[in-house]
């Protein structure tokens, strides 16, 4: 069994079995296909620690299409992007507008420069440097939750802070999100950030250490529960290793093709899930 069948099953059956429904409430997310209202079963303040020098937590029990998780993540990070026609994968199209901005939202965050001491820094460049430079600080972070541009998101960000931290040679990291969908982006998320902490790491002369993931609301859809539950069910396999170009050392350097899973074993979801937007 791998450390991310264990927490996903974990979390799963505490929100399925103590949860809190929200279907007294009117909400915002609509379901894509029939336009009702997509109510939720929820947990609130679940935290999640994966230990990246032991293993790589992806899921087993259901695959996770993860070379499309790290193109985002690389659309958001590395090209500090808000337009869809830069992503390979199709996920943001629903909050694009017609030229495919999904306004000052995520990558736009990231590549806005800030003034500090030694001359300016984008966020992605700050946490470089720091890293580099003063791995003692206890003030590396980003934060994607910029309060004066929420008016020009398209949508609000839902992973929306980093805070790393160097212990020793090991890079550690706790990823921030206001929101959790379980079934479609939660083990998404996970291999995301797992995969910047090492990207991080590489390219300051770190290993990858822990990653903490806290969540405030981790919630499954009222439509998603049966299909979570046959999930929950499917053979677990061992974790797998994550393998990384050992030529690339710069962090703008990194493409989808330097990060490899050999060996990767899962059970195929073949069924469609309906969407919350």
């Amino acid at each position: 069994m791998s450390r991310a069948d264990e927490l996903f099953i974990q979390n799963c059956r505490d929100i399925l079995d103590n949860g809190r429904w929200d279907t007294d409430l009117q909400v915002r997310p609509r379901w894509e296909d029939t336009g009702e209202s997509a109510h939720t079963v929820k947990r609130f303040g679940i935290v999640n620690r994966y230990d990246l020098s032991e293993e790589f937590p992806i899921l087993t029990i259901r695959r996770t299409f993860w070379k499309s998780a790290v193109d985002e993540l690389l659309w958001i990070w590395q090209k500090k992007s808000n337009n869809v026609h830069e992503l390979r994968s199709r996920v943001w199209d629903a909050w694009a507008d017609e030229n495919g901005s999904i306004g000052k939202a995520y990558g736009y965050q990231l590549g806005v420069k800030y003034k500090f001491p030694e001359g300016e820094f984008d966020q992605v460049d700050r946490v470089l440097y720091d890293l580099r430079h003063n791995p003692a600080s206890r003030r590396i972070l980003t934060s994607l939750y910029n309060f004066a541009d929420l008016s020009e998101m398209a949508l609000y960000p839902c992973a929306y802070s980093m805070t790393f931290n160097v212990t020793g040679d090991r890079l550690n990291a706790i990823l921030n999100q206001r929101s959790q969908d379980m079934l479609t982006a939660n083990n998404w998320n996970v291999c995301q950030y797992a995969v910047l902490v090492h990207m991080f790491a590489r390219a300051s002369g770190l290993k990858a250490g822990e990653l903490v993931h806290v969540i405030a609301d981790a919630h499954i859809y009222d439509r998603h529960v049966p299909i979570v539950e046959r999930i929950l069910q499917n053979p677990q396999y061992a974790a797998s290793q994550l393998v990384i170009d050992p030529e690339v050392q710069d962090f703008y350097a990194f493409t989808r093709d330097s990060f490899s899973l050999p060996g990767y074993k899962y059970t195929e979801l073949d069924e469609k899930i309906p969407v919350a937007v």
